[in-house]
């Protein structure tokens, strides 16, 4: 068994001073996709946050072995963990071409990698990325975090508020990029999930109350309704924390 490619223990954050993240607990297999889940408002998109040092955080953090929870977001990127936020965020008022060129932080990014998963956004390089479709938008920030070699990718609702065949066309690409960079991914669409993640873990009240095997939480109808308030068969809706 190899070595986790992320480990938080004892992790709290907080924003404006509100404790958002009580002390979440987990590792992060260096494959595959291990999602995030939990009701709506628990703790997910703040414990992103928090291992990124987006918002302050306290407790250890570690990447491939190496403490990384006293260093700035900058440090942290640069060691290799890509982010694809929550809604999105792309620069509106740039093209597809320079939100992409803005991102690149080596030498050889992996354009052609890219490339080939949103052809339709090499299409589109010239135009401004504030004119294309939610769906389109999506496929920027996506892409953008797997122009460079990244260790560990940190994915926020990556379809959130999509058409379920832009749904699909964005977890084709996250599980064609899984196989070259682990994932931690927070997701409510279970379907998605049931698809791409090996590993699950839930948070609930700012801690993580479940920790195992994805599908056999899914499987578990009376497991999964009584941590998430959902039946693993059915998509979870679009609740965000």
């Amino acid at each position: 068994m190899s070595e986790p490619i992320l480990t938080v223990d004892g992790m709290s954050a907080s924003i404006g001073g509100q404790q958002v993240v009580e002390s979440v607990t987990f590792e992060v297999p260096s494959t595959g996709i291990t999602a995030v889940l939990g009701r709506n408002g628990v703790g997910k998109t703040s414990t992103l946050r928090g291992i990124l040092g987006l918002i302050k955080r306290q407790g250890r953090v570690t990447l491939a072995g190496d403490r990384i929870d006293h260093e700035p977001t900058h440090k942290i990127v640069r060691r290799g963990i890509g982010y694809v936020p929550e809604d999105r965020e792309v620069f509106a008022s740039l093209t597809v071409a320079e939100n992409f060129a803005l991102a690149e932080r080596q030498a050889a990014p992996r354009r052609e990698f890219v490339a080939e998963l949103f052809p339709d956004l090499v299409a589109r390089s010239k135009q401004m990325a504030g004119t294309l479709s939610g769906g389109q938008q999506q496929m920027v920030s996506v892409a953008r975090a797997l122009l460079n070699d990244n260790r560990l990718l940190l994915v926020d609702e990556p379809t959130k508020g999509l058409a379920p065949r832009i749904v699909g066309e964005v977890a084709d690409a996250l599980e064609e990029a899984s196989h070259t960079v682990p994932m931690l991914l927070v997701e409510q669409n279970l379907e998605v999930v049931r698809r791409l993640a090996t590993d699950a873990i839930v948070i609930d009240s700012g801690r993580v109350v479940h920790r195992g095997d994805a599908k056999e939480l899914l499987d578990d109808a009376a497991l999964t309704k009584r941590l998430l308030g959902v039946h693993g068969e059915a998509p979870a809706g679009e609740a965000h924390a």
